[in-house]
This record gives structure tokens, sequence and C-alpha cells, in this order.
């Protein structure tokens, strides 16, 4: 579950990026395609926050949604899958969302 490892690298980045105040709120975008399962994160948060900046802070994961453009035709299509065809039957696209996995926000207690 390579899950674990990801959300140790989150916690680690809002960490630093906290530099000794509290986090309230991490944002993170995740791709549809990204391979990534947000439950897992999820599930694993809270765990590995534990006492860190971010013990008991909300995680907020937006899932973006596959979107691709045909190199055939030119159309811009959404792409559920990895292995979605544009409608005129091309495989051949360039994908142009959905395969993040980033930190959108960081929100930490005021600095002293």
């Amino acid at each position: 579950m390579h899950e674990l490892g990801i959300t140790r690298s989150v916690v680690a980045i809002a960490s630093e990026a906290a530099n000794g105040r509290r986090v309230f709120k991490v944002t993170l975008e995740v791709g549809r395609l990204s391979g990534v399962m947000t439950e897992a994160i999820r599930f694993c948060f809270d765990t590995v926050a534990e006492g860190t900046a971010l013990d008991g802070a909300e995680l907020e994961i937006r899932e973006i949604e596959g979107r691709a453009r045909c190199q055939s035709c030119g159309a811009v299509y959404a792409m559920p899958t990895l292995f979605t065809a544009c409608a005129c039957g091309s495989r051949q696209c360039e994908r142009l969302a959905g395969e993040e996995l980033k930190i959108k926000t960081i929100e930490l207690e005021e600095a002293a």
C-alpha cells in the first residue's frame, strides 16, 4: 500500500511548512487517473498525523476528473479510465487532467 508512504510524505511536507505552528486543515488534489486510493489516504491520515503539527487536522481530498485531448480529431473529452477512447474511436490522446497528486492548501494557526 503506497498510500501509507504518500500520507507520510504529506504529513512531513505540511509539518515542515508549518514551522512549529499547528495545522488545522490540509487539502489534497488527487486525480482519478493517478492510481492513488483516496480512501486509503483518509484511513492512514489520523494515525500518521498523531503527535505532529497535524494532530487533529482536517483532511480534505478533492478528486480531479480525468480529461484528455484527442490527437486525431482535437476533441477534449472526459477520461474516466486510462483506457477511455475518444468518441471518434482514437486512443491517441494527451491527458490534460486526472493524474494530479498535490497538496493544494495548508491552513495554519497564525504566527505569534
